[in-house]
């Protein structure tokens, strides 16, 4: 799939961009080319400084505010609501192989507590917003040092991750890790429709130990998590137009009876596909 950073990326060796009020901006004939939705093919970060925003995330609108940030992960649906950002935001995006270069992993990233929002309190806020602004310092050069980059960008992350663990004050890391390779195996095998004696045994746990887990963090059965992530991938194809009929759609995600399919996505959704579909048309 075509990125948007492999065009407009502000360093020779990484795809990675920065925009804030005074940096970055795309023309106006760029800008046009793109418009306000995309499903993104990278991870993108808006944080406001000072001020408020509307966004879209898988048909989700999140209200931004001063001392907020907004994660949009790959290939979610993601909507500008509001096109003003208020009077200060940094806005960054980056790809998987910048991760890669990095020396440790983010849970945050996998969204094990399903919010797109993270709230930050003053003193990290500042430390936020003084480490996006080296890396807008060094984004300024298209040969500033990728190691320099790197630097800073795990600092970020860093200080992100653990902004969105604190309200929760810090899960069992062996019941955090479950369910991070709970959602990652389903990620990975998502049209396979794995059994839930599958995962459970790809995680070294008994079904019911899973089932807790899962309920935990999601709020969910494994089951029902599995079902409507599967009808989300639906929607968001159905979104950005990728598919030609509902019996090719059902194909696509691993269905092989159509009307089930459809019966489904009334019960997750409340709206039958061609209503669904009709209002995304309105």
């Amino acid at each position: 799939m075509y990125s948007l950073l492999d065009a407009i990326k502000q360093n020779n060796k990484l795809p990675i961009r920065l925009i804030s009020p005074g940096f970055g901006h795309l023309s106006p004939e760029e800008a046009s080319q793109y418009g306000y939705t995309h499903r993104r093919t990278h991870y993108f970060f808006l944080f406001m400084v000072d001020g408020c925003t509307q966004h879209r995330v898988d048909l989700q609108q999140c209200d931004i505010n001063t001392n907020e940030l907004l994660v949009v992960l790959p290939h979610q649906m993601h909507e500008l609501s509001d096109p003003q950002h208020g009077s200060d935001y940094f806005k960054i995006g980056f790809d998987e192989s910048c991760l890669s270069l990095l020396p440790r992993q983010y849970p945050f990233l996998v969204n094990p507590l399903n919010t797109q929002k993270i709230t930050f309190d003053p003193s990290s806020a500042a430390r936020l917003k003084s480490v996006f602004g080296i890396l807008l310092e060094l984004l300024s050069s298209m040969n500033t040092d990728p190691e320099l980059i790197l630097a800073y960008l795990n600092s970020l992350l860093t200080e992100i991750n653990n902004a969105y663990f604190i309200a929760d004050r810090m899960p069992a890391d062996e019941k955090l890790s479950k369910y991070i390779g709970f959602k990652v195996f389903v990620e990975n095998n998502l049209t396979g429709h794995p059994t839930i004696r599958e995962i459970a045994g790809e995680l070294a746990i008994n079904t019911n130990s899973l089932y807790s887990i899962v309920k935990q963090y999601s709020g969910l059965s494994p089951k029902e998590f599995i079902i409507k992530r599967l009808i989300l991938e639906a929607c968001r194809r159905l979104y950005y137009g990728e598919h030609s009929s509902i019996k090719e759609l059902a194909f696509e995600l691993g269905f092989n009876d159509p009307e089930y399919f459809s019966r489904l996505f009334k019960k997750v959704t409340g709206k039958t596909i061609a209503r669904f579909f009709h209002d995304l048309s309105g």
